[in-house]
């Protein structure tokens, strides 16, 4: 059956989309927007999404959001690691920032919210995340992040900060670079301190994450205790996973979201 994919469900700075974007039915999911409470009282939004099968809990895995906030890209990823068993939660981490999804200039996207969201609120709101998952069906005892673009750093992060964190995938996540009050470090200033393996995904052709920042994140990563991994998809650029950009490369993208689930199930997720 054909499916729609409605334009204004996307950041609007990530328009126009391409003919290649994903839509993944609900059928058999329980899904859909939600409110958690955040550590500073705020009600953090978010979409969940889970399978309706009567099993009882589920593994959880936290999506983090790529530059262009929460919106159906990131939903859809939801969806489709439901059909796969999780429960999957991705909150808007910029929220108390504005609405990333209606800037549609990039720039103005990355100067007016994005460099303007603290680490610390971040990693805070996915402890809450993490939390309500744990009144809501996830197995407290699997749990695992992933992290797309602007997620993919925090990905690292997190796996470095929350000890619950059994399993990490960052796609195309920064890894170094300067740093400010709101971001004090970078992925590669935290490898030590790795908590659970991550899984890192990259393009050889991305622009914005240059390889000498890949080959200087896997040294640092062979002085960690975890067995974390980094993959390097040559011809690709950044983004290659966003089936609705132009970014978009089909191969990378199937061969990624496989290592992803490998990964995550062969460390418990």
């Amino acid at each position: 059956m054909s499916v729609t994919v409605d334009p204004a469900q996307y950041a609007a700075a990530a328009h126009p989309l391409e003919s290649s974007a994903i839509l993944t039915d609900t059928e058999g999911l329980d899904h859909g927007p939600l409110w958690i409470a955040a550590g500073d009282g705020a009600a953090l939004p978010a979409y969940h999404a889970a399978p309706r099968d009567g099993r009882g809990s589920h593994p959880t895995v936290l999506v983090v959001q790529e530059i262009f906030g929460l919106h159906e890209y990131i939903k859809d990823i939801a969806r489709r690691l439901a059909k796969r068993g999780y429960l999957a939660i991705a909150p808007d981490l910029y929220f108390r920032q504005g609405d990333a999804t209606q800037i549609d200039d990039i720039d103005e996207l990355r100067t007016r919210i994005v460099a303007r969201v603290p680490d610390e609120q971040v990693l805070a709101d996915l402890d809450a995340s993490l939390q309500w998952a744990d009144r809501h069906g996830g197995d407290a005892h699997r749990v695992g992040v992933i992290g797309f673009c602007w997620g993919g750093r925090i990905a690292w992060l997190y796996a470095a900060q929350q000890p619950r964190v059994r399993a990490a995938v960052a796609w195309y996540g920064r890894l170094s670079g300067p740093t400010d009050d709101l971001h004090p470090r970078h992925p590669v200033d935290v490898a030590a301190e790795l908590k659970a393996p991550v899984l890192g995904l990259y393009g050889g052709q991305d622009a914005s994450i240059p390889i000498a920042d890949v080959e200087k994140m896997r040294k640092a990563l062979a002085t960690t205790r975890t067995v974390s991994q980094i993959h390097v998809y040559d011809d690709a650029p950044h983004a290659f996973h966003a089936d609705y950009r132009p970014n978009y490369r089909r191969g990378p993208a199937i061969d990624g979201w496989e290592r992803m689930l490998q990964w995550l199930k062969g460390h418990g997720v």
